[in-house]
């Protein structure tokens, strides 16, 4: 797991809504995310339940993403990539039931066609979540951006690390 300060940081930013570890943490990581994405791209952020962002006020991967484009200047819209139905939460779950969960959670919007027209994208498609953990809800948005019929890349900002 991440420990110490980037925890904190962390923490701080997904519990409490303190943004200003998030933003330290970026401008460390600043020259590799101005090496990783350009202008031309357009990020994506995995999508939350609408419900849990009406209550927290939160929306921590569009977060992510509008903290990525002040860095590079790319591109983001959270209205493509839609979550759909009520899911248990993932951090009450473990491994396999992580993967069922969210089979069926992602959709595109209906006029997501129209919207990645209308950007013009030169660069890469990226769908964006802040942490890591099994993978299944990064690769569950992934698997609904399929749709698009572009390569789409993924990015997390942190990762889980498990005992091997």
């Amino acid at each position: 797991m991440y420990h110490g300060a980037v925890r904190q940081a962390l923490l701080a930013w997904k519990l409490q809504g303190q943004s200003s570890g998030m933003h330290w943490l970026l401008q460390a990581a600043k020259p590799h995310i101005q090496h990783l994405f350009s202008a031309d791209d357009l990020l994506i952020p995995v999508p939350m339940p609408m419900s849990r962002m009406r209550r927290s006020g939160l929306h921590h991967s569009a977060n992510l993403c509008q903290m990525i484009s002040a860095i590079t200047a790319c591109q983001w819209d959270w209205q493509i990539l839609r979550r759909k139905g009520n899911h248990t939460r993932q951090s009450a779950l473990k491994g396999k039931a992580r993967q069922h969960n969210l089979r069926k959670a992602f959709t595109l919007s209906n006029d997501y066609s129209t919207k990645i027209e209308a950007y013009n994208i030169k660069g890469k498609i990226w769908v964006i979540d802040d942490i890591l953990t099994t993978g299944a809800t990064l690769g569950h948005a992934c698997q609904a951006m399929r749709r698009i019929h572009q390569p789409v890349s993924a990015f997390s900002f942190a990762r889980t690390l498990h005992d091997a």
